[in-house]
């Protein structure tokens, strides 16, 4: 019934409309002169007008027509005051509060003039009265012809063909965004909602403030169906509460930008938009230590392997606005490489600084080129962040996997040794504990490389950082879920019971560098994710922010339903960060330093040669089986899913490689 009134009211707004549009088409259409001239002559007469109501308001009515010259003086001198304020020059369908400032300038002083020809040529005596008078009228002309002026000139629609919002934050943030709506086309702000007691019942902007829990009576009552949160300044908590009640209701919650972005200017307040996940997942973050962060980048020759990546590239920009000497760039892939170089030399210019960039093509698995980019460039610092990390896919490329995360890591450390590297981080996983997949026994063992090279004694202090999945990156499942909801479902999720740790990337890259200046030599460093999410209920939640339901048993009239595909392969249904509970506190509140066993650098050669020879003899079972040894932590779950073997397998005339290779001994163990 709301909804067939409004449409109603509507259908009368929009004839009115129509009889108006050729006035306004016409008027707007006008040269800027034309324009000028008319609304000059149209003040010269209002001034006038306002003149004489002012002599008959303070019963004056019989010196109207002796000050008529008077008059038209005073109409005159308003007009010239208001073109020195630049009335004239204004656009009006864009005046603001400088319409009222120029206006009570032009008001008062035109008065004063006028008062003052007044007194020389009509009374002999200040007309104080007729003064007070005129500067009223006039003040209430200017202003309320522009605002008519403007309501004649912007065809707008009305309230009932404008979606209706409520508006979540009664603060500045609140008031602004519900000005610049009510200024423009596409929404009209129908209510407010606080958290903040003292604003209950109170009006902001023309706006009653409601508590949160009204929201649903509000959205019935007003026909609204979208919620706009306005509260760019609030913490991560904070607005991750605000969420989690919202995601209650089937509404599309949209939030305006943050503070910093309005203030920089690179956002307006009404720059409307979905809901960003890390406000869905984020926690308040810890003031980073800007000692740690600096140690082992300011002044230094910095190189990131896998620049092009999700946690390279963030770590680049970071590493970028620490002052570096040098910053290399070392990326397999010529597009990603182009594009981070690209906007690492915009941030550059931006943040002023004189940091060489070199971007560089080739592989980690190449260690006379490793070895040659770290003498030739003078590299202090490695952050190595080259890896393949996508389950599925390392899993079905068994040997890529391999020779990308161990024998790539390898070289890497072999050249930074060689080339007098100061420090040496290794960016790992949390499925590197206790792995049940492919991907995961090759980051423990990429970190059982460093900690014996770490024992073999040297210059270079070996570090490795360990952490669980981050917003936004390549494979996560908040692009696919957003996506999938965009499309109209299905949301595919793996099983009902999964969860996963999930840390910002920006968050991420600035414990890794943290971590990496507290490394004292194979250090095995954790972060601290935080709590586990269950993705059943991020896919749950993302819907409903979305202004959509779940379609279920319980709600078969609903928009996106959600189904469950099953577990990937050497997919777990939860992961871990810590192989035991040999776990010490740090200095810093996120970052923990594990105490984990390792292999011994001899016993390491012969594991990593036994391993060369199965790849070169492309043997996956034999592969794999040195890896179950070697990490002896890793229990497959599942059968060898490497596609070429399995298509080789198929086949009538395969015959298996002869391999000449001997097992380790079971269970390698320190």
């Amino acid at each position: 019934s709301i909804r067939k009134s409004l449409i109603g009211q509507g259908i009368v707004n929009a004839k009115a409309t129509l009889a108006v549009r050729p006035i306004r088409e016409a008027l707007v259409g006008l040269p800027r002169l034309a324009k000028s001239t008319i609304a000059v002559s149209a003040d010269l007469v209002g001034f006038a007008v306002c003149a004489i109501a002012a002599l008959w308001l303070v019963y004056l009515s019989p010196y109207v027509v002796p000050s008529l010259v008077i008059v038209a003086g005073t109409s005159l001198m308003s007009v010239l005051l208001g073109a020195w304020q630049g009335m004239y020059r204004s656009v009006v369908r864009y005046m603001g509060f400088d319409l009222f400032l120029s206006g009570a300038r032009t008001a008062l002083g035109s008065a004063v003039v006028g008062a003052a020809m007044m007194q020389l040529f009509v009374f002999g005596a200040t007309p104080y009265r007729w003064a007070t008078a005129y500067a009223a009228f006039s003040f209430i002309y200017i202003c309320g012809s522009r605002v008519l002026a403007r309501r004649l000139l912007v065809e707008k629609r009305a309230h009932e063909q404008r979606e209706r919002v409520v508006i979540y934050g009664a603060g500045s943030a609140g008031a602004q965004l519900a000005a610049s709506l009510l200024a423009g086309d596409d929404y009209v702000p129908v209510a407010m909602v606080d958290d903040d007691p003292k604003l209950l019942g109170k009006k902001v902007r023309g706006l009653e403030v409601y508590r949160p829990r009204d929201i649903e009576t509000l959205c019935r009552r007003h026909g609204a169906d979208r919620i706009l949160l306005a509260v760019p300044s609030a913490k991560h908590s904070i607005r991750r509460r605000i969420l989690e009640r919202l995601s209650e209701f089937p509404v599309h919650v949209q939030t305006v930008p943050g503070v910093g972005d309005i203030v920089s200017g690179k956002a307006r307040v009404d720059d409307i938009e979905d809901v960003d996940v890390n406000d869905l997942l984020g926690r308040d973050p810890v003031p980073a230590d800007p000692e740690l962060l600096s140690a082992c980048i300011a002044g230094k020759s910095v190189l990131v392997t896998g620049a092009g990546g999700s946690i390279g590239s963030e770590l680049c920009r970071q590493i970028i606005a620490l002052q570096p000497t040098r910053l290399v760039l070392f990326e397999i892939s010529e597009p990603a490489l182009y594009q981070v170089d690209k906007h690492l030399r915009d941030l550059g210019q931006r943040l002023g600084g004189d940091c060489e960039i070199v971007p560089l093509l080739g592989s980690v698995g190449n260690e006379k080129r490793m070895l040659d980019v770290i003498r030739t460039f003078g590299v202090q610092t490695v952050y190595h962040a080259a890896a393949y990390k996508h389950v599925p896919l390392v899993e079905q490329n068994l040997f890529d996997g391999i020779d990308n995360n161990i024998f790539g890591t390898r070289c890497a450390a072999r050249a930074a040794v060689e080339g007098g590297v100061e420090s040496f981080v290794l960016i790992s996983s949390d499925k590197a504990v206790n792995p049940t997949s492919v991907m995961g026994a090759t980051k423990r063992f990429a970190e059982l490389i460093l900690q014996a090279e770490n024992a073999r004694g040297g210059n270079t202090r070996f570090s490795m950082v360990r952490f669980g999945n981050v917003l936004e990156s390549s494979g996560s499942v908040v692009p696919l879920f957003r996506e999938q909801i965009r499309n109209g479902g299905p949301v595919t999720v793996t099983h009902p019971a999964i969860i996963r740790y999930f840390m910002t990337i920006p968050e991420a890259a600035e414990l890794v560098i943290q971590a990496g200046s507290m490394a004292t030599g194979g250090d095995v460093f954790v972060l601290d994710m935080g709590e586990p999410v269950r993705i059943h209920d991020l896919a749950h939640r993302m819907v409903n922010l979305m202004g959509l339901t779940v379609r279920d048993d319980a709600n078969p009239d609903g928009d996106i339903p959600i189904e469950y595909i099953g577990l990937r392969p050497a997919e777990k249904l939860f992961e871990e960060l810590l192989i035991g509970w040999n776990v010490k506190a740090t200095d810093h509140a996120r970052i923990l330093r594990a105490d984990e066993d390792f292999l011994p650098p001899e016993r390491l050669e012969r594991v990593v040669a036994d391993l060369e020879r199965a790849a070169q003899a492309l043997d996956c079972e034999r592969a794999r089986g040195i890896l179950e040894h070697a990490v002896r932590e890793y229990s497959p779950v599942n059968g060898i899913d490497d596609l070429a073997w399995l298509e080789k397998a198929r086949s009538d005339d395969y015959a298996r490689p002869d391999t000449v290779v001997e097992f380790p001994l079971p269970k390698v163990s320190s």
